[in-house]
């Protein structure tokens, strides 16, 4: 069978794949609902720690010894089900993570996208190996944190990915704001990015685990109600340069969407900063840990969509697929598919 005809005299490559060129709007969807499983995973992984199910599954990559699934005894079966269901999560992300990386192929997308679908399928594969030596490690706490880490990098890449795959491959880069707000978001992605490891250090010196058998000899040896506040310290410093790159959005009169944008994204922090309160306040509630976590993923995600609003790729005829190539290749697929029903 051919992989290069086409209606008119000229020819059109269709491989890679040869059967689909699915739209942005398509791609964008995928997409999206990556970003929505890499943030998710995250808070399933934290109703691991608190239900004290971490050592649910005691070895990897088997469940337990001579095991790949569950044991009836080997542990309490509620712990088995909720670890053992976390890391099943992980074929659903594979999943997610394949079908974005085929449609982007299949759209003909420029590289810059499909390189950036590849990454999100290495690492989702790089944070199972890691989770893996977390567990080999017996939850140790550095473990847990390189653990947590890797997946809010993710989050920032899939929502990256996102807003790439919606920007035409043969628009014109453009620049919607003044260099200088760019440079106050670098400095606030930094002080994000010390909000989120001490946010590591508070949960290695916290009381949740992630199993009942762990001491607190083997948690973080630092004061937490100390590490406690240098968090939120540094979420105040986040939220002051994320002020002020949304005043300078305003300034410079930026889109609307851009606008937006920066306001959710404020309110997002003011959310989390109210939880993280509570949860000092309350002494660290099991039942506020994942809508901690879950926030901790919206915020990392609106950071990177307002961040990527930096530069952007505006005009281009690729209306359809996102690529002219991809355009071509659809107009040739339903032509095909008008011969074959004719």
């Amino acid at each position: 069978m051919s992989t290069s005809v086409s209606p008119s005299n000229n020819p059109i490559e269709l491989k890679p794949i040869t059967f689909w060129a699915p739209t942005t709007k398509v791609q964008r969807l995928l997409a999206l609902l990556l970003l929505i499983f890499q943030g998710g995973i995250t808070v399933t992984g934290s109703i691991v720690r608190v239900t004290g199910s971490g050592l649910g599954c005691d070895t990897w990559p088997l469940c337990h010894e001579g095991s790949l699934v569950p044991v009836a005894g080997a542990a309490p079966w509620i712990h088995q089900a909720v670890e053992f269901g976390n890391r099943m999560l992980t074929f659903v992300l594979v999943a997610a993570a394949l079908a974005v990386f085929i449609a982007v192929l299949g759209a003909k997308r420029r590289k810059e996208i499909v390189v950036h679908s590849f990454i999100q399928g290495l690492g989702i594969i790089a944070q199972a190996v890691i989770g893996g030596i977390t567990v080999l490690v017996d939850l140790h706490w550095y473990a847990v944190a390189l653990h947590f880490l890797p997946s809010m990098v993710l989050v920032f890449l899939a929502a990256t990915l996102y807003t790439r795959i919606g920007e035409p491959d043969d628009g014109e880069m453009s620049s919607p704001f003044p260099n200088w707000i760019r440079n106050v978001a670098v400095v606030g992605a930094v002080a994000l990015s010390v909000v989120l490891i001490t946010g590591t250090m508070t949960t290695g010196a916290g009381v949740h685990s992630g199993d009942a058998d762990i001491s607190m000899e083997d948690r973080l040896d630092v004061n937490i109600d100390w590490i406690a506040h240098v968090h939120g310290y540094s979420m105040y410093v986040y939220l002051f340069f994320t002020l002020i790159v949304v005043a300078g959005l305003y300034k410079v009169n930026a889109s609307k969407h851009n606008k937006q944008l920066g306001l959710m994204l404020i309110l997002f922090i003011l959310v989390q900063a109210g939880i993280g309160i509570l949860q000092y306040r309350l002494g660290v509630p099991r039942w506020s840990i994942p809508f901690h976590i879950a926030m901790s993923s919206v915020v990392v995600a609106f950071t990177s969509l307002l961040w990527s609003q930096g530069r952007v790729r505006v005009g281009g005829k690729a209306t359809t697929t996102g690529s002219l190539d991809g355009d071509a290749k659809l107009e040739v697929l339903s032509y095909q598919k008008g011969v074959k029903t004719a």
